[in-house]
């Protein structure tokens, strides 16, 4: 089917907006959206996915789209093209067909291997000081693929069985996660906030490798645990569940607005155990109060997102290497702060879903450096105790071209008696 050429002129001018990188993408486009709502839900579809294939491919696009007035049009065009197919292009001059035609005859493997792999320079350079340029290029090329859509079940609602045998009805395909007991990824994206299942709080959407940090924690009937960076909450509750809706829960984080979104998915959840409290930071009065009481902590540090590059690909290209420095001050004085709530015995688990080693070994080195009190727990005995199939040795390190997850990063730590 031809897209009309209105919808041409629509993706140019939201990915004007998004390419000022003044926020993220899909808060842009939501905005967008919202001030033309006469667009269908399809047409919202097209042009949302062309302004992502944008951003995927932005070194590529931006070194082959020239300057001046015509650039933004023609990175329109190739993300259209790239997702849309060429066919599908309506109302294009003659000399805009050719040049189309000529840029998706380029031969990619003969580029530079930093525009191939569609990350900053910067970030590029970190990624192969790390893993190798071989290893960097593989992972280069899983986070520049669309993440699948993976689904949580809530065991308070229903059995893993049980809503596959719903879904085979609507009928949507799915199958089992690798590692997650309670995870299913779903082979198509349908429309999930319409079903009942999902109204009612059976399923949650949330990634494997999230599932997986809620696992590591280790969380009891009747504990004692906070959630430290809750953020909308996707973790809290599968926290919640695992604790059989017993204990006290926890859910802090410094913004409203998340925890906002936290309370009709708990709501649906059915959970009573989990209590919300906005922190003005790390060192609020709230946290100190808790001082030692905490059996465990899960600390979901504010990083730089470079994980989860599959869902959101504007962040290599918000991000700089300046900006992951800050982040690694912020880290360790959460966790410095949150490491404070955990009584003698008890399990602290920082986590990040960040690829690079400042975020993360790092952080936990320093940490330990100067906290005698906490010993690592390797993950592997971790991965061992929770029946997680999974070859780690000291950390958890999830990669997208491996594990087909985000990418995660996670650390456990105990208090020494």
């Amino acid at each position: 089917m031809r897209l009309p050429p209105w919808i041409i002129v629509n993706t140019e001018e939201v990915l004007r907006e998004v390419l000022r990188m003044s926020g993220p993408a899909d808060g842009t486009l939501s905005y967008y959206f919202r001030m033309h709502s006469k667009l269908g839900s399809r047409e919202r579809g097209v042009i949302a996915e062309a302004v992502y294939a944008v951003l995927r491919n932005k070194r590529f696009y931006t070194d082959f789209s020239g300057q001046g007035s015509t650039t933004m049009r023609r990175m329109a065009l190739l993300g259209l093209a790239e997702t849309a197919g060429v066919d599908a292009l309506g109302g294009l001059s003659t000399e805009e067909s050719e040049w189309l035609e000529s840029i998706l005859k380029i031969d990619r493997s003969l580029l530079p291997p930093s525009v191939r792999a569609e990350l900053p320079q910067w970030l590029f350079d970190k990624l192969v000081a790390q893993y190798g340029e071989a290893e960097t290029m593989q992972l280069a090329e899983a986070l520049n693929r669309q993440a699948p859509l993976d689904l949580r079940v809530n065991t308070l609602k229903a059995t893993r069985d049980e809503v596959v045998a719903a879904l085979k009805t609507a009928p949507i395909a799915c199958e089992p996660t690798a590692y997650a007991p309670l995870g299913l990824r779903i082979l198509k994206k349908p429309a999930l906030q319409n079903m009942t299942l999902f109204k009612s709080g059976a399923i949650e959407v949330q990634d494997e490798g999230s599932q997986l940090l809620s696992l590591i924690v280790g969380a009891k009937r009747g504990e004692m645990i906070t959630d430290f960076c809750a953020g909308a909450g996707g973790k809290t509750l599968a926290l919640g569940d695992i604790m059989r809706n017993t204990g006290r829960l926890y859910a802090f984080d410094i913004s409203d607005k998340r925890l906002a979104k936290l309370k009709p998915r708990l709501a649906r959840s059915g959970l009573s155990n989990i209590h919300p409290v906005r922190i003005a930071n790390e060192n609020d009065i709230k946290v100190k109060r808790l001082a030692g009481k905490m059996d465990r902590v899960l600390v979901d540090a504010p990083c730089s997102g470079l994980g989860t590059l599959r869902r959101n690909p504007d962040v290599k290209w918000r991000q700089d290497a300046e900006g992951v420095m800050e982040l690694q001050e912020k880290q360790k004085a959460i966790l410095a702060s949150a490491a404070r709530m955990i009584k003698p015995g008890g399990r602290l688990v920082y986590a990040t879903c960040s690829l690079l080693k400042e975020e993360n070994e790092d952080v936990v080195e320093q940490f330990m450096a100067t906290h005698p009190e906490f010993a690592l727990v390797p993950m592997k005995e971790v991965l061992a105790e929770q029946k997680i199939p999974l070859e780690m040795e000291d950390y958890l390190k999830l990669f997208p071209h491996i594990h087909q997850t985000d990418g995660f990063f996670a650390a456990v730590l105990t208090r020494t008696k």
